[in-house]
């Protein structure tokens, strides 16, 4: 359950129209480039948002991002689509977080992922290389990456390090989806976007009234255009757009709704308190940096304080904290413009701190 704290009291304010958070994203803006869309609240909702800048470059810049404006959520759908199954699963008895996988998942039997837990996959302590190029290492079709992936040697033993890694989520991705007995997609659909009225969420391609409100992505030569209503991802591309590293699009409307799930979770999900509870604490037994089960703690804070964050590489990002009660949403296209981070990082921060302290 969340816990108000003192100060609480302080998010309307910081938070109304024209108040500190709304001068802070305002100027943020025009170092980043992009523009963008900001929302905090609690376990009841939205105590308030807005959004300033413009979609983008060329064509887009006479147009402006809202709450119905679509992002490319990118790794944010680790949260939104991954994890909430492997949670549905966990609970339900059918996903153990501690067993090697060449214990219950017959694909692992004979492949270095045997020794692999599902809870280093979900830690990001599974041994596996931080970056991988699919297309390069295993082929271009879904069935050649999942072979390449499962067979795959690790770099270092299960549980010796913290290395942030797509692979362990894409590994995650076919073990939830064999034990589930349906696509990612469906799944997420099931699990977690239905039962919280999240209907604009969903996986790409995008048709074309979606993405006539999708923020743009990076210039891609192949496409002959910039990417969008297209997951910018180009492993999530080569797996047809549905994996649960990246390739989920969303709205900040839906994305509040998810939040403020994580902080009271509706009686009616079937990952609710129990594998919350179990994900937002530490799980890399001290090795650094912290980690829960696939969220991070957010960079600038101590561990102790429970403040959660999720970024993604085409501008996203989200935190939430169960102690203070309070989830936050900061969405941009920035890699539209460029991959320049700092100035993204610097707003990031400043609204980190704002709303959390």
């Amino acid at each position: 359950m969340s816990h108000r704290v003192p100060g609480a009291d302080r998010l309307p304010a910081l938070a109304a129209p024209g108040g500190e958070l709304d001068g802070l994203v305002r100027a943020g803006v025009r170092s980043v480039g992009a523009g963008a869309v900001w929302a905090v609240g609690d376990a009841g909702g939205t105590l308030g948002g807005g959004s300033h800048g413009a979609l983008g470059r060329g064509p887009y810049a006479r147009l402006a991002p809202g709450p119905d404006t679509l992002y490319d959520l990118a790794s944010l759908t680790k949260i939104v689509a991954l994890w909430p199954c492997a949670g549905a699963l966990w609970q339900a008895g059918r996903l153990p977080l501690d067993e090697p996988l060449v214990r219950w998942w017959p694909p692992a039997a004979g492949r270095p992922v045997g020794g692999v837990t599902a809870r280093h996959l979900l830690a990001h302590t599974a041994g596996m290389p931080p970056y991988t190029r699919f297309e390069s290492l295993y082929g271009r079709g879904p069935a050649a990456i999942r072979a390449g992936v499962i067979a795959a040697p690790l770099h270092r033993e299960p549980g010796t390090a913290v290395e942030y890694t797509d692979r362990a989520a894409v590994l995650l991705t076919y073990l939830v989806e064999d034990l589930g007995g349906a696509p990612l997609d469906v799944l997420a659909e099931r699990w977690a976007w239905r039962p919280l009225a999240m209907t604009d969420t969903r996986y790409g391609p995008l048709d074309s009234a979606a993405t006539a409100r999708t923020a743009p992505t990076e210039y891609d030569e192949q496409a002959g255009g910039h990417l969008r209503g297209v997951v910018h991802d180009p492993s999530a591309r080569l797996l047809g757009g549905v994996s649960g590293n990246a390739g989920a699009f969303a709205t900040a409307r839906d994305l509040a709704r998810f939040l403020a799930a994580v902080l009271a979770p509706p009686p009616e999900l079937p990952w609710g308190e129990p594998w919350i509870e179990e994900s937002l604490r530490e799980q890399t037994g001290g090795l650094r940096p912290a980690r829960g089960l696939s969220w991070l703690y957010a960079p600038g804070t101590d561990p102790a304080e429970g403040t959660f964050v999720h970024y993604g590489f085409t501008g996203t990002g989200f935190w939430v904290s169960r102690r203070l009660g309070r989830w936050a949403l900061l969405l941009t296209n920035k890699v539209h413009h460029d991959r320049v981070t700092q100035p993204l990082t610097d707003l990031r921060n400043a609204f980190r701190r704002a709303v959390f302290g």
